[in-house]
């Protein structure tokens, strides 16, 4: 009886879930779920050979039959008013090439910042909305600021991976989180975690485009000591291999491509050759460019001729105040500037020669976005080590002019001896007509960004620039779109959040098509701003990006901000404010504003700032003591023990040879970092202070041949403040180097800590030439501890 009873339940139960089992399959096959279900077999498997029949099962496509190959190209820290393409002073022959190919819009937004823009483009979400709401290395335990993209929104590489799609990234990620790029991974977090079959590049916001920090899928790369490496050249070498191999081996996939050099992010690395094209062109200084911009850009058409050209902000210096005897320096970095974004482009040229070279080009469709955000102003007067600005270190352009003449003066910029970052003045004029920088995402000049779109078999080539609103993470949708997915409900079992962004297909055909993105907010470090129905409410936020010390940014109240509003159908530049004009409405859009951040996890507002005021809750790991050997190398900054900033004690156990010689250990570059060493038996000691403080020590006596017990005392006051270092041998004080002050943050954003060698930039110029100058005795250990 109880079996009966049993067998209907289970018989009424199958019933009753079969609507929706069904209705679960029918979502899968149709790629509301994914990855798709797998295909049963068609053959027949019966006890004996004989009583079977093979059928070759037919595996769907689900894809259109002529689906597009996908380019994506960005550039890295570029602006609206530098390429000549739509006016500025910056050859870019391809990115003109593809526009007289393509289409281009002069209304394309980004966020304004690294991370937070290149998880939108991927995921097709807002940037918080993915926890993305700084960059990487400044990760926060706040929903919208993790550095983690939730599986719960999968990138465009997951999705067309699963429709078919082969996937390789190359370049900048600066998506993981600072302290998990270790040998130890997670690699779920990694590109390849995140849907690419391939990746070739860095995973930090930065890196030496002569010793850069790259990786092979999760394979440490090191490149060749060349005086010919590029790291840009490299990376259209490696992507054009990577397409021959997609069309020897599997030519019937189309495939996606996710092309971001990482150029022109600082530090602004290029061949001598390459800035020299320039000299000369820039004398005039920036002011005088920026006049000369908007006049061509409305010539062009680029932008209205109705167009205000705004004024430079009263904190930012005019050309005319620079001294005469520093503009020759000022100069050349903005050459080393224009000569490092023309060599990329060239680099991208080669990408599409290579397509044409292949038979791709006609049905690839390249979507080249002209930058991740608008120009940097975080070089602030100029600087030969950029880090000197990011970690608000208080210099003199006197004192880096000293550092450079010991190697080489203004000639050495752009050499792998530095690690240059040009004037504020040129990325704002870099960012004409509008009025603000990288960094400030309330205003246009951080957010707009030019983009190309190419397609020569789906887009009919048009002159006429896209005026419609959109932002990058319209792209994913507009991918979707052109290839019919929808996008997923659930991938690999995580149901997935809404898409944000719009898609663009409707423009593509017609330059007056009405507008569909009616709103989009903006956020970073508190400066803010919301978009809807061709207005803009903004309000600047407590950092100012080209002043060392923001005034005012220990006490910034969010609620006390004062908002301007721009009615930027009428007014392209955002030039004229009419907050006073249109009170009732500017209290509606910052409303609009509020319901917009709390749906999209940002708050509190400001986030991006907090580690500025609490350096304490830097991301880190949590460890206090490490025990290392000859095979620790490439480990991360932000993964490492902070010898260079807190108090510490290292203790290096060695056995030496005669005359020894090689890096003990070595955190960071040439641009800061530090280094013990020995140099044919003798001990040195050098912390390089970003390149204009260099602390030396160097033991009395060589160190004779045998065992040792080398202890290095580190003795920090405060963040940033001064440094006492004792070191003994055997028990025996050898040394003191005294430290007139410290790096708070970080040396680099990519360079690691090594033991025995000094992989990538060398810390030390006594060591450059022989870099990386490998100990040739044995480390038995190097114990670490915080103190």
């Amino acid at each position: 009886m109880l079996k009966r009873v049993a067998t209907c339940v289970v018989a009424f139960l199958l019933i009753a879930l079969a609507p929706a089992q069904a209705a679960e399959t029918r979502a899968s096959e149709n790629g509301a779920i994914l990855p798709f279900p797998p295909v049963p077999t068609a053959s027949v498997a019966g006890p004996t050979l004989q009583e079977s029949k093979h059928v070759r099962r037919a595996e769907p496509n689900h894809l259109p039959a002529d689906a597009p190959n996908i380019l994506i190209v960005l550039l890295d820290d570029v602006g609206f008013g530098q390429p000549d393409t739509f006016g500025g002073e910056v050859r870019t022959p391809n990115l003109t090439r593809l526009a007289n190919e393509g289409i281009s819009y002069n209304t394309f937004h980004t966020t304004s910042i690294c991370s937070p823009t290149r998880a939108a483009l991927l995921t097709g979400r807002n940037h918080q909305r993915v926890g993305s709401g700084t960059i990487a290395e400044r990760a926060l335990d706040f929903d919208g600021y993790t550095g983690v993209i939730p599986k719960s929104s999968a990138t465009i590489a997951e999705v067309l991976h699963d429709y078919g799609y082969k996937t390789a990234a190359f370049g900048k990620w600066h998506n993981t989180p600072a302290t998990e790029t270790t040998a130890m991974g997670p690699f779920d977090r990694w590109p390849t975690g995140y849907g690419f079959d391939y990746f070739y590049g860095f995973l930090a916001g930065e890196t030496s485009q002569y010793e850069p920090r790259l990786f092979e899928n999760r394979n440490p790369v090191e490149p060749p000591h060349d005086p010919k490496y590029h790291l840009t050249q490299d990376m259209a070498d490696k992507a054009l291999t990577w397409i021959s191999q997609h069309q020897a081996f599997s030519p019937d996939k189309p495939f996606l491509m996710y092309w971001a050099p990482g150029a022109a992010h600082g530090p602004h690395h290029i061949f001598k050759e390459w800035a020299d094209k320039y000299a000369g062109k820039f004398d005039s200084g920036w002011d005088a460019y920026r006049a000369r911009v908007f006049e061509r850009q409305k010539k062009l058409g680029w932008i209205p001729q109705d167009t205000k050209l705004t004024p430079r902000a009263e904190t930012m210096a005019s050309w005319d105040s620079i001294p005469e005897a520093q503009k020759p320096f000022q100069r050349r970095l903005m050459e080393v500037f224009a000569g490092f974004v023309e060599h990329t482009d060239a680099q991208v040229g080669r990408l599409i020669d290579g397509l044409e070279q292949r038979g791709l080009r006609d049905n690839t469709i390249v979507f080249y976005i002209f930058g991740d955000n608008g120009a940097s102003a975080e070089g602030q007067n100029g600087t030969i080590s950029e880090l000197l600005a990011q970690n608000m270190i208080p210099n003199t352009i006197e004192q880096q002019l000293a550092a450079l003449d010991k190697i080489g003066g203004i000639a050495a910029l752009g050499t792998n001896k530095t690690e240059s970052m040009y004037h504020a003045g040129w990325a704002w004029a870099g960012d004409t007509p509008f009025r603000y920088t990288k960094l400030v995402a309330s205003h246009f000049g951080g957010t707009r960004n030019p983009l190309v779109v190419s397609w020569p078999k789906g887009i009919k080539p048009d002159k006429t620039p896209r005026a419609q609103f959109h932002h990058v993470n319209d792209v994913a949708p507009t991918l979707y779109e052109i290839l019919g997915i929808i996008p997923p409900q659930e991938v690999n079992g995580q149901k997935q959040d809404p898409i944000d962004g719009v898609s663009m297909a409707y423009s593509f055909a017609d330059p007056s098509a009405p507008e569909r993105k009616t709103i989009q907010y903006f956020d970073n470090n508190g400066s803010r701003a919301i978009y809807h129905d061709g207005w803009i409410a903004a309000t600047f936020g407590p950092l100012v990006p080209w002043l060392p010390a923001s005034p005012g940014l220990a006490t910034w109240d969010s609620n006390k901000d004062v908002w301007e509003l721009y009615n930027v159908q009428k007014d392209f530049s955002e030039a004229d404010d009419l907050a006073a004009k249109e009170p009732a409405r500017l209290d509606e859009m910052k409303k609009l504003f509020l319901k917009e951040a709390e749906a999209n996890k940002v708050f509190p507002i400001g986030a991006g700032i907090w580690t500025r005021l609490h350096p304490e809750d830097r991301i880190k790991v949590p460890y206090t003591h490490w025990s290392f050997d000859a095979a620790t190398t490439r480990l991360p900054e932000f993964a490492a023990p902070g010898v260079g900033r807190e108090s510490n004690r290292v203790i290096v156990d060695a056995d030496f040879g005669k005359d020894a010689s090689g890096v003990l250990y070595a955190l960071g570059g040439i641009g800061g970092g530090l280094s013990l060493y020995m140099d044919k038996g003798q001990l040195v000691y050098e912390y390089n202070m970003m390149m204009i403080g260099r602390y030396i020590g160097r033991s009395p006596q060589p160190i004779p041949a045998g065992k040792h017990r080398i202890a290095v005392d580190t003795k920090v006051g405060k963040p940033g403040g001064p440094a006492e270092v004792t070191i003994s041998v055997d028990d025996v004080e050898t040394m003191r180097v005294a430290i007139a002050g410290t790096v708070a943050g970080a040396f680099s954003a990519s360079e690691t800590f090594d033991v025995g060698t000094d992989l990538g930039s060398p810390v030390s110029f006594d060591y450059f030439e022989r870099a990386p100058f490998r100990f040739n005795g044995k480390i038995e250990k190097v114990d670490v501890t915080l103190r």
